[in-house]
Formats: structure tokens, sequence, C-alpha cells
């Protein structure tokens, strides 16, 4: 299958008091046309840094390092701002966390949507309006139309975050970078949302890139996944290898830390990943997930440890075998 997108020893440094924040570390990833890649981890491993340097957004005085990074077959690493400019919105877009602050509270929902057609493709105001409008009617949003006059103030978080996937599709971009779009919905509305991006996914043909820390939304619309911590890649491999038979202890815990109904016992406790991420300002040697891992060994962990490839799109980050995980479960059910 052809990458659409591929990255390798993708680095974002930060400039900070203690010295570099190394926020990200070697991640490397590909997304095919039509196929749906989470990234997922905790808050602070890195997540979003990573979407915000695919799309060339990150703080002015963030530091971003590659050996490769494209889309479609064209480098987006040394393109120009001009020409990034041009890709983003149009080649590729982003659905942000929180679409009250990303939408501008200044300007109305049609003038925000109808600006990014304007901007990437030679076209009338009216079309740029009648295409907001079938987006409008496409994501789900009733009375279409009547909305292009109003203000996100005057939207529910549901309509908000329809009107940023709208605005995303404006241009038919080919990647679809989405960055927690569901955190601040209720079930039922990210279920819909879900199910949205979903079926536009499969129509347009499109690679979406689905930034959560929700294995629930991972199991549902994922068909690879990528597991960060601390700033790099843990664990990689189809959603039904990496959720049924985990290999790193970092994915295995944070899959612990889910009821399983039918699986656990009435009144047992859940799983807990004890301590916290560790600081990555300054040098950071060995596994970063030693002083949390149950199965540390001092002295192999403390050493440089590389993914662990087991098939062509399976791959972890560990000194454990690959029999570590399986015999793990054996025992969970047993038990």
């Amino acid at each position: 299958m052809t990458a659409l997108l591929e990255i390798e020893d993708l680095r974002v440094d930060l400039p900070v008091p203690a010295g570099t924040l190394r926020a990200v570390r070697g991640v490397s990833l590909s997304i095919a046309r039509g196929e749906t890649l989470c990234v997922v981890g905790e808050s602070g491993c890195g997540k979003s840094l990573t979407s915000l340097a695919i799309m060339d957004l990150l703080p002015k005085r963030a530091v971003r390092q590659a050996s490769r990074m494209t889309l479609a077959g064209e480098d987006i690493l040394g393109a120009s701002a001009a020409r990034m400019t041009d890709i983003r919105g149009q080649r590729m877009a982003m659905i942000f966390q929180e679409p009250m602050t990303s939408l501008n509270p200044a300007y109305s929902i049609g003038n925000q949507l109808e600006e990014a057609l304007l901007r990437h493709r030679p076209v009338r105001r009216a079309e740029a309006r009648d295409r907001a409008v079938h987006l409008l009617e496409r994501v789900g949003i009733t009375a279409a139309g009547s909305r292009l006059v109003q203000y996100p103030h005057q939207l529910s978080g549901g309509l908000r975050q329809r009107v940023m996937i709208a605005m995303a599709l404006m241009c038919g971009p080919e990647l679809i970078i989405a960055d927690e779009p569901t955190t601040a919905l209720d079930v039922t509305i990210q279920a819909q949302i879900l199910a949205l991006l979903a079926e536009l996914k499969r129509e347009l043909s499109m690679g979406l890139l689905f930034i959560t820390h929700d294995l629930g939304v991972v199991s549902r619309i994922a068909d690879r996944v990528a597991v960060m911590y601390a700033g790099e890649i843990v664990e990689t491999g189809s959603v039904i290898d990496v959720l049924g038979n985990p290999q790193h202890p970092y994915t295995r815990g944070l899959i612990d830390c889910i009821p399983q109904p039918g699986v656990m016992k009435r009144g047992s406790r859940l799983g807990t990943i004890p301590g916290m991420v560790p600081n990555l300002a300054g040098r950071l040697e060995g596994c970063a997930f030693f002083d949390r891992c149950p199965s540390r060994q001092p002295q192999s962990c403390r050493q440089p440890i590389a993914l662990r490839r087991l098939a062509a799109e399976r791959s972890y980050r560990c000194i454990l075998p690959p029999s570590y995980a399986a015999a793990s479960d054996r025992k969970a059910v047993a038990q």
C-alpha cells in the first residue's frame, strides 16, 4: 500500500530554562490513503506536538528536525513558508482539540468556512458559500444556510466540532489530522462524530491521523495504532494486534486501566500506572518508562533501546521477549 504521509526520525526540541526539552524524539510513522492511524498516549507524551510539526505550526522557538517528511511524495520538511501555506488547508487539514478556542469568535461561521476555499481555489464567494452549506449539511447540521450568519458562541460544542470538520473538508484535502476532536463532547455526540469521520474517510479516500488518549475510541476507529510515551513511539501495529496482544508494558498498563465487563471480577480494582512521565529536559538515557515499569531490569533497561520489529507493521520498544505480553494475557484470563 502506497504511503500518503511518510515521516522518519522526527524530532522537536523546545528551549526551556532548564535546558532543551526534547518533546518529540525520533518519531517515524506512515499513513496510506483511506487508512486511519491512531496515535495514543497520556497527556504530555508529544502527540499534539507531532501533529503540529507535520502541519509546520510549531511555536517559533521550537526546532523541528527529521530525516524525511513527505506528503504524497512531496517534501514538506524543506518546503518554504509560502508553500506550506498553500499545502495547509488544501492538501492536508487539521481538526483542533477545542473548537471554541480554534474558531474565531469575531467572525461568523460562514466567513470562516468560505475563507478556506477562497484562499486556495479560484472561486467566487457565492460558490464558496454553496460549498460551505453543502458541507455543513454533509456533517449533519440542519438548516445549514441559516448557520452561516451565526457566531461560534451561538453553537453547542457538538455543532462547533462539526463546523471544524466541515472547515477541514472545504478544499477536499488528502490528509486530515484530528487532535482529540471528541474530548469535550458527551458520549452520544462523540459516537456521532466518530461515525462521521469514518464515513467521510471511506467516501473521500483520505488518510486520517487521529490523536487521542482514549483506547475506547481507538478500538472503534483505528486501522493501525502507534502508542507514544515520553516523546517517542513505543509500540505500533494493527488495532487488533496492539489492543489484543500488547507487547510493551506501557501499552499493557493503559489497557489494564480500562474496565472489561465479563473479564474482570465484580469489585476488583482497575489497573494503574504508578509515577509520572519523566522530565524530558536534558539527557534521557535508556528506557523512558524505567521508573514506572513493573518488569524493569536495572542494567539492560538503562541502555538505549531500539524498536524491536516483529512484522512489517508490528514493532515495540522493549527488551522483553515477544512472548511476555501473551503470557501476561493468559495469566490475567486465568485469574
